[in-house]
């Protein structure tokens, strides 16, 4: 589970270009909180500081707690809008927490036991086909990331989400499939040796 960051933050006066320009130039964020049937409030945080959290690679899958006018409000990190040209932090979106919530997240995914995998091991790729997973889990438990132990896999093996063991209180967003997260595929050298060796068809 990733750990509950912090941050500090001030209402926002005013709305609008002009003003969120306005606190730009004065190294703020414009942010805003929504959800949990409540009212929005905008907000603006300090840039260096959001910049700090965003540099823990985990900020989009962490619990945020954010101090403002003398209450913290726990939120989730839903979006985090970027400028086109400097790629600095122009805007963030955060989701309002109510205790015991459940909320939908994409988690990354990190194979292990590699060197156990005999098609790995002749030398096949693993071709990731899905670099995260979309997760339901209760917000105060959203995992770093999910481990799929590929020991066993051979050449043609295929690793779909049923064959994944996921966190307690942990399910699929996608349940109408079982999809593939990866396969193992011959490498081209491989492919061509059988390729030469096979008989052509009437000889």
């Amino acid at each position: 589970m990733s750990d509950t960051l912090t941050l500090s933050a001030q209402l926002r006066d005013r709305a609008g270009k002009g003003a969120s320009r306005a606190l730009r130039r004065e190294g703020r964020v414009p942010a805003v909180i929504y959800g949990d049937k409540k009212d929005p409030e905008t907000i603006h945080v300090e840039e260096r500081a959001l910049n700090k959290l965003l540099g823990t690679g985990h900020f989009m899958n962490s619990i945020v707690e954010i101090e403002v006018d003398g209450k913290t409000i726990v939120t989730l990190p839903k979006d985090v809008a970027f400028h086109p040209v400097s790629d600095r932090a122009i805007h963030v979106d955060f989701l309002r927490i109510a205790k015991g919530a459940t909320v939908e997240v994409a988690v990354p995914v990190v194979f292990v036991n590699e060197d156990a995998s005999p098609g790995l091991k002749r030398g096949g790729v693993l071709n990731v086909v899905r670099h995260e997973l979309e997760l339901v889990c209760d917000a105060t438990n959203i995992p770093d990331e999910i481990e799929i132990d590929v020991t066993g896999t051979d050449v043609g093996d295929s690793i779909h989400i049923s064959a994944v063991k996921l966190p307690k209180g942990a399910t699929s967003a996608i349940t109408d499939r079982d999809f593939t997260i990866a396969t193992i595929v011959a490498p081209s050298a491989l492919k061509s040796s059988e390729g030469d060796n096979e008989t052509p068809a009437g000889e």
